[in-house]
């Protein structure tokens, strides 16, 4: 069947405005227009067979023709974005977009309401909050909803009846509402009514409330907690003056669409100006769109439509073709906005320019997306999210790695994927703590010196203590704390896994959609326990063992083996192999700085300039040992000369291990 077999049931169609729709054989909605004559825009498919392959195989599908008549063409165009957005028809222009702003959404519907980033905006009986200007503003939010309030981040179902709470409450992060005999319902539905009226924008009282515990607490010399209270105040106040100038639009306000097509789709790019400064870049993202006589002017509409079904619309916008429907648009978007908005096609001018910057950069989108190797990419993650049984693809994983040789020197790394494609600023390396690690707090970055002299040596081959100081003796680094006791990869990486999301949950994100531990079913478990003690059970992560290539996940007892020309292995492979290239990197550099370091580091008093004046001297850190106090002496005089004796004399009366 297709649209000719409705000839005469398009014949009847009135001549008013409004919305029509059309079903497949199945009932699905394939395709959603509107159109300011019934009648005329569905009867003018019936010649439209030959304009391109993409409008073919809309009309040989259709099965059943619908039409809703409205008043005037203004609503068919909300109408019609309505519908776009419920049943998403595959014939339509779907813009995705991955980078728009996001807002706060307070979990009102659940009994133990969460703050969480949202997306869009949707009438499910949440409260929504936003949309933040710019971006980072909506988790830096997020996380002082968690510091001021005690909000919960976990996703657990909350009964009061766990036996503990989890570490946020520990670090003043949560209320823990998940024990009863700690939070009872009452007071939890308390911070979340202060939650509310934060993110309201009732940032006056929220102020005094925190300025007068500032000061409470410096009276009470609780100066770190006074300083906790000042850095939110800041934050708030900063918060406060974005929302304003948000609220406030001006002359300089307006957006530029820049536009680029292709056989693959489409991508447009928005630069938000606000006060004649470009504030953000958002892009919005067509599959599968192809470029007709008109295409880019239905895309464009089509673009203007979706984008401001849940923004602010600025005074004007600018596009780079004219729209069919430029009145009608400029009506709905006037409607939502409560004001006149201007939508124009720029000439000359600065306008122009930003329109033209903004279609460069919408090629390059395009060439950066579409492009054979973007293709590739998200071909391997279709692959991974069906072996997987994942909701969605994995746009964001990360992937975890640990390096030791017999305990020494044990580290970590993290290298992150998103989208196919290794994001090389967002790696991240650690050095495992061991016992003193777990469950503690601070940063990877943070080293702790141990003046011990004692080192094992490591390796197959370990070379003689003279020859190992001798070379090592130029080295102005002191020696790294000394080895760990054995070696342990499960506590390994459930102390890494917890720090680096507990750092995460801190910054409010963002979460992977994935992580892949390197190992079996053992890593796999200190990767889920680090979840636990987190709140996070909600993330997903698998187990890459080297030998087979098989894949382990937490729910499935055998693991899962793929065919080793798979896309989505392939991928998780090279994620493994960066891991663990840079974990090894890593590792040689600290066993470098191990073995690099100076006895005479060890010796109170000897700098890099004494020690250099020894080397120079004796040749070697060997020669040294073997000085005697009147060949030490007129170098460092007698007190530093004692000194040295005593540091060697202690080294050889201590056993060897």
């Amino acid at each position: 069947m297709s649209i000719r077999d409705l000839r005469e049931e398009i014949g009847r169609l009135p001549e008013q405005p409004g919305v029509y729709l059309y079903y497949n054989r199945g009932g699905e909605t394939i395709y959603v227009g509107r159109a300011r004559a019934l009648r005329d825009r569905v009867r003018s498919y019936l010649g439209a067979y030959g304009t391109s392959p993409k409008t073919d195989a809309l009309l040989d599908e259709i099965a059943r023709l619908e039409v809703i008549v409205t008043d005037s063409l203004v609503e068919a165009l909300a109408l019609e974005n309505n519908l776009i957005k419920q049943r998403a028809p595959r014939f339509n222009i779907l813009l995705r977009d991955d980078k728009n702003y996001p807002y706060l959404q307070l979990t009102t519907a659940e009994r133990f309401p969460r703050v969480l980033v949202a997306r869009q905006v949707a009438r499910d009986g949440n409260y929504y909050a936003g949309p933040f200007l710019p971006a980072t503003f909506a988790r830096r939010t997020m996380t002082l909803t968690h510091r001021l309030f005690g909000i919960r981040s976990c996703n657990e179902v909350i009964t009061g009846k766990r036996g503990r709470p989890c570490l946020e409450y520990d670090i003043k992060r949560c209320i823990a509402p998940c024990v009863a005999e700690i939070c009872g319902e009452a007071e939890y539905a308390e911070a979340v009514e202060h939650t509310r009226l934060f993110l309201e924008g009732r940032t006056e009282e929220v102020l005094g409330g925190l300025d007068r515990r500032m000061r409470s607490a410096s009276d009470e010399q609780r100066y770190e907690q006074a300083a906790h209270y000042r850095d939110a105040m800041r934050t708030v106040e900063t918060l406060r003056d974005r929302q304003q100038k948000m609220a406030t639009t001006e002359l300089g306000d307006r957006d530029a669409f820049g536009v680029r097509m292709g056989p693959a789709g489409a991508v447009i790019q928005v630069f938000q100006v606000r006060r004649g400064r470009v504030v953000e870049r958002v892009e919005l993202v067509a599959d599968g769109t192809e470029a007709a006589p008109d295409g880019e002017a239905d895309l464009v509409q089509a673009a203007v439509q979706q984008f401001y079904g849940n923004r602010d619309v600025p005074p004007e916008v600018h596009v780079p073709v004219e729209t069919a429907e430029r009145d009608a648009v400029e009506h709905w978007l006037s409607a939502r906005a409560g004001r006149r908005v201007r939508l124009a096609v720029p000439r000359r001018g600065d306008k122009r320019a930003l329109l033209e910057l903004a279609g460069r950069n919408a090629a390059l989108a395009y060439e950066s997306r579409f492009g054979a190797d973007a293709r590739a990419q998200q071909a391997a993650l279709a692959e991974l999210q069906r072996a997987l049984g994942l909701p969605a693809a994995p746009r964001r994983v990360e992937c975890f790695d640990i390096s030791t040789i017999q305990g020494s020197e044990t580290v970590a790394s993290m290298v992150v994927c998103e989208d196919g494609r290794m994001q090389r600023s967002e790696y991240r390396k650690f050095r495992i703590r061991g016992r003193e690690g777990r469950g503690g707090g601070g940063r990877s970055r943070r080293r702790r010196r141990r003046g011990d002299p004692a080192e094992a040596a490591e390796g197959p081959s370990a070379q003689s203590a003279a020859s190992a100081q001798s070379a090592a003796s130029a080295s102005p680094r002191a020696p790294a704390r000394p080895p760990q006791a054995r070696p342990d990869d499960f506590a390994a990486m459930e102390e890494v896994v917890l720090r680096r999301y507990r750092r995460l949950l801190e910054a409010g994100g963002p979460f992977p959609d994935l992580v892949v531990v390197d190992g079996g079913k053992g890593q796999l478990t200190a990767a889920y326990a680090a979840f636990e003690r987190l709140g996070l059970a909600n993330l997903v992560a698998i187990g890459i063992a080297k030998q087979e290539e098989e894949i382990f996940t937490r729910l499935a007892s055998d693991p899962i083996r793929l065919d080793g020309r798979n896309a989505g292995l392939r991928l998780l492979q090279r994620m493994r192999d960066e891991a663990h290239r840079f974990a090894v990197t890593f590792h040689r550099r600290a066993r470098t700085m191990r073995d690099l370091g100076s006895e005479l580091d060890l010796v109170p008093g000897i700098g890099p300039r004494r020690r250099r004046a020894l080397l120079r001297r004796f040749g070697s850190l060997a020669n040294v040992r073997r000085a005697t106090r009147e060949e030490l002496q007129p170098i460092l005089g007698a007190k530093l000369a004692d000194a040295i004796l005593r540091h060697f004399d202690s080294l050889a009366a201590r056993p060897r291990t």
